[in-house]
């Protein structure tokens, strides 16, 4: 019996690691791109128990096991420290350059605003957005930071896609947009930094594919594509973050990359988990920063829980176009483009309240 349980947890794992690349939208296939870490971890387990068991099953077991972790490892590993970096450390100085960002997912229960509003003030960063945030949120935050933090965007909603926003640059054009579905807003503008160089500012929170939300993947794909598309089109500085409701290295997210031809800090530097914030065995990168070839980083980190599932994330990046050609641009592979086009029509083709 026990032989057979553990060449049988070999082939759970080998099979949800296959499901993973199956090129379908269903919810429960694109869940299998999440938890690969913890996949990894059971798989290397699976092959210490695979040598105490007997021939056959061992064969298998073990075989099976270490498919999975080699498969598993090779996703994870760019985004360990063993990594190159993608995104090229900044030098000191030129802070007029520099923009410090802190997304934070709030949980819309949670009611520990203090708890966040602290960590804002201690670090000071110069845009805060905030996700899942109601009006009770939003009263929270103006009441603490609308003094020193003066451009604000209010889109408290009770859907968990409310969202706020304040800045202490100036932030030309603001302009709050419902790309692929009513419900789900999303924020975009021209951030003015101390330089007075301009960066196109994206922040989204796309619907997550879950039983619970949507059964495919496919709005929060087309969002995520269409921006990008953007990005790409428009070729200038540009910043994207949010709650992506997709780890960093989800199928989509690679796709988005190639597209848009933005960056990610993350790799080479660790996966700065913030999601989930109460169970430490099952956390993955969900908030996500993406920035342009025109940026280097200062510094990225996951700051304290306050009462939410996910942790805040802050970093600070600077614009500094000499030195782009030292960062490795993402470019689209054949079929990309086409595949992007066709996941937008598809998500506006199936939502009658897309605008």
């Amino acid at each position: 019996m026990f032989d057979l349980a553990v060449f049988a947890l070999s082939l759970v794992l080998l099979t949800v690691t296959v499901f993973a690349r199956v090129r379908l939208r269903d919810w429960w296939l694109r869940a299998c791109e999440f938890p690969r870490v913890q996949i990894a971890c059971l798989a290397g387990i699976s092959a210490l128990l695979s040598v105490l068991i007997d021939e056959p099953w061992r064969t298998y077991s073990l075989a099976a096991s270490i498919g999975v972790v080699v498969i598993q490892a090779w996703w994870i590993f760019p985004y360990t420290r063993l990594a190159r970096c993608e995104l090229q450390q900044a030098e000191p100085g030129h802070e007029e350059r520099c923009v410090t960002l802190l997304i934070a997912n709030v949980l819309t229960p949670n009611r520990n605003a203090k708890g966040l509003i602290d960590q804002i003030l201690e670090h000071r960063p110069d845009i805060v957005l905030t996700l899942e945030s109601d009006d009770w949120w939003g009263e929270q935050l103006h009441a603490a930071l609308a003094e020193d933090w003066p451009i604000q965007v209010s889109i408290p909603q009770d859907n968990l896609y409310g969202m706020h926003l304040f800045s202490r640059l100036d932030i030309d054009d603001l302009e709050v947009k419902r790309l692929i579905q009513d419900d789900i807003p999303s924020i975009h503008g021209w951030v003015i930094l101390d330089s007075g160089e301009r960066v196109r500012l994206h922040a989204l929170h796309p619907r997550p594919p879950s039983p619970q939300e949507s059964e495919t993947s496919l709005w929060r794909d087309a969002e995520l594509l269409l921006v990008g598309r953007e990005i790409r089109e428009q070729a200038g500085p540009a910043l994207l973050i949010g709650d992506l409701n997709d780890v960093a290295w989800s199928r989509t997210t690679k796709l988005f990359t190639r597209v848009s031809g933005m960056l990610d800090p993350r790799r080479g530097r660790g996966m700065f988990a913030t999601f989930h914030a109460g169970h430490r065995l099952l956390r993955w990168p969900l908030d996500h920063i993406f920035v342009t070839e025109h940026f280097t980083l200062r510094r990225m980190q996951r700051l304290k829980g306050y009462g939410s599932d996910h942790f805040p994330i802050l970093a600070t990046l600077c614009c500094r176009p000499s030195r782009s050609d030292e960062n490795d641009r993402p470019e689209p592979e054949q079929g990309d483009k086409a595949a992007a086009s066709e996941t937008i029509r598809a998500a506006r083709a199936a939502a009658p309240q897309t605008v």
